[in-house]
């Protein structure tokens, strides 16, 4: 399925959820893992705060985050 705005040919995804020693990750567009969680639920549970988070922040907010996000 084609996310907003998009009208061409779907392009390759990779999941945003991995897993490493025995816990669970999620990566952000913005190139941050974050994590770690016990179980794929909880981590799942945290990257849709994190989307809510983020369609909701203000500005200045988003741009630290994309500051921040590009030092790491």
């Amino acid at each position: 399925m084609n996310r907003s705005g998009e009208r061409c040919a779907l392009p390759a995804r990779n999941s945003r959820f991995f897993k490493r020693d025995g816990y669970y990750y999620y990566s952000t567009r913005e190139g941050i893992d974050i994590g770690p969680f016990d179980s794929l639920n909880e981590a799942e549970t945290g990257a849709s705060a994190f989307i809510d988070f983020v369609l909701h922040a203000e500005p200045q907010v988003m741009a630290c985050l994309n500051r921040y996000s590009r030092a790491a």
